[in-house]
């Protein structure tokens, strides 16, 4: 039985860096994601109060440090979930960036540890490594990175890496070093997490396997020592009736054929990503089969690598949904929907305002001009307020 129940959350959105759209495989309704329409979607969550953004990796999306980098002056509060990736880079040359990012956002910055789960995109990448070998770079490759962030000179020479010298000359902004955010479900992922990491994240599986997972982690992280905090990445969709948030799952998919399912689960299939084939297993493709908890649909996995769960509902289901993972041990959401400009502002003004945050949201009474109140009428006077039943 899961433990440590957090009082207060935080809640990130997420960056589109690979691709927005209002419909699911297919191009119509898609969207241009080039950095003006990402300046939006940044500042949206800054000016909504979502303690952050999570900008994905791989050669499907936009490189993140480079975007991130360009969205740190236009923001102000928002902090940037970005990834490092073991095996693509040097410990040391990913902490020279770590540390200039943190201090040129201010302290800002979150630093996503991702290992890769898919082979294919591996070998373009140049790495073919064995998954039990692509987790063993990754804990060596974090024991220097923490110590050279920390203000350690660094003297290494291990089974993947050998370093010498290696140091920092420009610190980071937090010390030791931003949050280390990690996810990895299979046992050599929990194992380097346990020893290794500040939070971990889960993708969205039903509560009773979100609680089974939390369970494992924290009593391998107990076995070493340690104490890590826990994260799920979920989509949402979420309307002013549960009605309405149902049409709109069922309209994200509404141009999705069997065809482009199958090819998208094939492609699932190749991966050794245990939280991949978890995400997979939910629904195996079946449209039928969607809904695999209340309120949480599977139906953004049938083409979605990744995060492949949402939750659908009235602002206070979701709320409650949410509320039922916060019990288990999550203390942050990163959510998402589609299109994300809109999604952001609709969970933003529908929920945000009902979850026991523990970073700020603006108040509305600090307004100049004491808005929000919607259009004047016949250009003379405020609507007045009327409560969504009202008809």
């Amino acid at each position: 039985m899961s433990t440590a129940e957090p009082q207060r959350i935080k809640v990130l959105w997420f960056l589109p860096t690979h691709g927005d759209s209002r419909y699911l495989g297919t191009s119509e309704g898609g969207r241009a994601v080039d950095l003006p329409y990402l300046s939006q979607v940044a500042r949206a969550a800054d000016q909504l109060g979502y303690y952050g953004v999570l900008l994905p990796t791989g050669r499907s999306c936009e490189d993140s440090w480079v975007t991130a980098s360009a969205l740190v002056p236009l923001t102000e509060r928002l902090r940037f979930l970005v990834a490092v990736r073991p095996g693509l880079q040097s410990p040391t040359l990913a902490a020279r960036m770590t540390a200039t990012l943190d201090r040129f956002s201010g302290g800002r910055l979150l630093i996503n540890v991702v290992t890769g789960g898919d082979p294919v995109e591996n070998g373009g990448d140049g790495i073919f490594q064995s998954h039990a070998e692509r987790y063993e770079i990754t804990e060596e490759f974090l024991h220097i990175y923490k110590a050279v962030l920390a203000g350690e000179t660094v003297e290494h020479e291990g089974k993947h890496f050998r370093i010498s010298d290696g140091r920092l000359l420009f610190p980071p902004h937090q010390t030791p070093h931003p949050p280390l955010y990690f996810g990895g479900s299979s046992d050599a992922g929990i194992d380097v997490a346990s020893r290794t990491i500040d939070k971990y994240l889960t993708w969205g599986e039903p509560p009773e396997a979100v609680e089974r997972k939390v369970d494992t982690v924290r009593e391998a992280a107990a076995k070493a020592g340690r104490e890590v905090t826990f994260g799920i990445r979920l989509h949402v969709i979420v309307r002013d009736t549960t009605q309405k948030a149902w049409a709109a799952a069922d309209d994200l998919i509404s141009r999705l054929d069997d065809a482009t399912i199958a090819s998208a689960q094939q492609i699932f299939a190749r991966m050794d990503s245990v939280g991949q084939s978890r995400m997979s297993a939910l629904h195996k493709g079946d449209r039928s089969r969607l809904e695999v908890s209340p309120n949480l649909w599977a139906g953004v996995g049938l083409v979605r690598g990744g995060a492949g769960t949402a939750l659908v509902g009235d602002p206070d289901t979701v709320a409650e949904r949410m509320d039922a993972y916060r019990r288990l041990g999550i203390d942050t959401f990163i959510m998402s929907g589609y299109p994300h400009l809109e999604e952001a502002y609709t969970f933003g003004e529908l929920v945000l305002p009902r979850l026991p945050l523990d970073h700020a949201i603006p108040g509305r009474d600090q307004s100049v001009n004491t808005g929000p109140f919607g259009e004047t009428i016949a250009g003379s006077e405020r609507p007045a307020a009327r409560s969504a039943s009202a008809s």
